[in-house]
């Protein structure tokens, strides 16, 4: 049975998702950058905020404060790597065909990533399951991240009008972003992949 997302639900969720992790996520999101010039550790560090954060967020999981430091995503790199590779390839042709078919396979296979790395799913099978649990639900997911979007720009263009203020409240505002987006994608994923 195909899976609908409500763009109400969505946001909703998303929203709730985000700011219910927010201390573990800015945790780790402080440590990846205190260990992105590691080398290979940085790989895996990498992947475990990116994709494993979002995959236990989506679980209802609690969020380790070192989450990014489980050894468990290190053993992904190769699948990552080649995941995020074709990913990358089937876009950038998708974008050089006039910007619209890019944008489509770049929702499609949104989930590729997760599927991968969270249920072990090899490369061309992550990406052919993502395009089918994504099918009907790509308009959903463009609005949802356009309307998110707009709405930190126009946070953005007030808060730079406060003088002396304008810095931190911006901050303040991608923090928030940041916590959001990765409650969308958890809830997205939660609702289309959990039975994979």
């Amino acid at each position: 049975m195909e899976k609908k997302l409500e763009f109400g639900e969505v946001l909703k969720e998303g929203f709730s998702l985000g700011l219910k992790n927010a201390g573990p996520i800015i945790v780790n999101v402080l440590l990846w950058i205190l260990t992105i010039w590691i080398p290979y550790l940085n790989i895996g560090t990498t992947i475990g905020l990116l994709l494993g954060v979002i995959a236990k967020a989506s679980k209802n999981e609690s969020i380790a404060m070192t989450e990014i430091f489980n050894p468990e995503y290190r053993k992904y790199m190769g699948d990552f790597f080649l995941t995020a590779g074709l990913m990358s390839i089937g876009v950038s042709i998708g974008t050089a065909l006039f910007v619209a078919p890019g944008i489509v396979l770049a929702i499609a296979w949104s989930q590729s990533l997760l599927l991968a790395v969270d249920k072990g799913k090899s490369p061309t099978e992550a990406l052919n399951l993502s395009n089918k649990v994504t099918y009907g639900n790509k308009g959903t997911m463009f609005l949802v991240n356009l309307v998110v979007a707009i709405a930190f720009a126009i946070l953005s263009v007030i808060f730079m009008q406060i003088p002396y203020l304008d810095f931190i409240l911006i901050f303040v505002a991608g923090l928030l972003l940041l916590f959001v987006n990765i409650g969308i994608q958890a809830h997205i994923y939660q609702k289309l992949c959990s039975d994979i």
